[in-house]
């Protein structure tokens, strides 16, 4: 346990808390999913590249050449996460789509086991465990409900999300990040393609905005950077945080008060990440004299 591990896990949960207005503020934008995604990607490819451009300077290219194949791979996994979020929570309650992703990380801890070969230790897979099942039941009452192209797309992102940090992790001394903007930009290409290429309403582009160009950048940035420190499964373990706090928002702001079963879920999960916390700052502490 060092000093590298603290640093993953805490850039991972600041990431997770710049994205959980993202479903509150998919769900309340009254536009086409095409014309959402068009301008969330332009948006997003924009503040990529300011980020980037801040970071790296003139050696941006040098950085994005080091990513190699593996960069576009996770650009590309990008883009199929990003769409398959927006069409899910479009075409489906977002209970549903929520309860797909928390299949995150199972499938990257599968995928890190079977193609990475790299082990996690018993807890995390007790921990993955407990948390999958406690957002499983937040979500449990809206089964049913919304198009089957929603829940489809909702596996879509799942899958994408968890091979996207599996196959940054497979390559730490690069800095994936630098190559969400490329994802960004191939998601508005293709939205533009099929008519996205659209001007929504003042209320509907200052929300689109609001997530592009300030909450998802920062948090992209962050999770993207995560796999650099600690294990896929355990980043996408961070994100079923999005589903507690995502869920408390939309009851602030939308008045969707949650069932008692979706609040001893909400519990579940927060109780098991702040004890997953707790016990990997007591194994750094023993680990350093602290």
């Amino acid at each position: 346990m060092d000093t590298t591990r603290i640093k993953g896990l805490t850039i991972a949960a600041l990431g997770v808390l710049f994205i959980t207005p993202d479903a509150l503020l998919v769900k309340i934008t009254s536009v086409n999913p095409i014309v959402f995604l068009f301008w969330r990607g332009l948006f997003l490819a924009v503040s990529f590249l300011v980020i980037s451009w801040g970071r790296y300077r003139a050696n941006l290219w040098q950085e994005v050449h080091r990513c190699g194949w593996k960069g576009w791979f996770c650009a590309f996994a990008f883009s199929l996460s990003t769409l398959g979020f927006v069409v899910g929570m479009k075409n489906t309650a977002a209970g549903n789509v929520l309860v797909i992703l928390n299949t995150a990380p199972m499938i990257a801890a599968l995928i890190a086991w079977t193609v990475w070969k790299e082990s996690l230790p018993l807890r995390t897979w007790a921990m993955i465990a407990v948390c999958v099942s406690g957002a499983s039941l937040m979500a449990i009452s809206e089964m049913g409900r919304g198009e089957p192209i929603g829940l489809l797309m909702a596996a879509l992102a799942a899958t994408a999300l968890a091979s996207n940090l599996n196959v940054a992790r497979s390559r730490p001394e690069a800095d994936m990040s630098v190559m969400l903007m490329f994802g960004a930009a191939l998601v508005a290409i293709v939205a533009a393609l099929f008519g996205g290429a659209q001007l929504p309403s003042l209320r509907d582009t200052l929300f689109i905005a609001l997530l592009g160009l300030f909450f998802l950048p920062i948090a992209s940035v962050l999770i993207q950077i995560g796999p650099r420190y600690i294990p896929a499964a355990e980043v996408s373990l961070m994100l079923l945080l999005e589903t507690v706090i995502g869920s408390f928002l939309v009851w602030l702001f939308l008045d969707e008060v949650p069932s008692l079963l979706s609040m001893c879920g909400g519990a579940i999960v927060l109780c098991a990440l702040v004890t997953h916390g707790w016990i990997e700052v007591r194994r750094y502490r023993r680990a350093t004299g602290g």
